[in-house]
């Protein structure tokens, strides 16, 4: 090969792609049970924080394009967990809402991360190591908005 910067093993998009697939792949047995996958969890988060939201706000704080939102609404809507309604104040607005059972999925669910945690610290990484990591990412996010 006759360039070092071009192997895979000394790019950080790829060390963050497969650690962001793999830690995805780590909550999938979790939320089977409840039937959501893990960008429906993250729409549920937000929501269980401030409900309410229009779609954009979702879409701006996960770093989504509205065509990737959009279904994955209309899937959690068929499903019961959210309603999308037309603003008051503006219909070319939606406002995603929980429903009853949306709520109620939030003490359900409540304990994930802290399994996700602990299964992470288990493989050999200490919890200050982890919570370094967060840490890292954090910025490394802010400075690539």
């Amino acid at each position: 090969m006759a360039y070092e910067q071009l192997k895979l093993d000394n790019q950080l998009c790829f060390r963050l792609y497969t650690a962001a697939r793999l830690i995805t792949s780590t909550y999938t047995p979790y939320f089977k049970k409840f039937g959501i996958t893990y960008p429906q969890y993250l729409v549920l988060m937000m929501l269980w924080e401030r409900d309410n939201r229009i779609i954009s706000e979702i879409t701006e704080r996960l770093h989504l394009e509205t065509n990737t939102i959009t279904p994955l609404l209309q899937r959690m809507e068929k499903q019961g967990l959210i309603v999308r309604q037309k603003s008051m104040a503006d219909s070319r607005q939606r406002i995603i809402s929980l429903t009853h059972k949306g709520k109620n999925l939030e003490e359900e669910i409540k304990d994930v991360p802290n399994c996700i945690v602990r299964e992470i610290v288990g493989t050999g990484m200490t919890a200050e190591e982890f919570l370094g990591l967060v840490s890292t990412l954090d910025k490394l996010i802010e400075a690539l908005k």
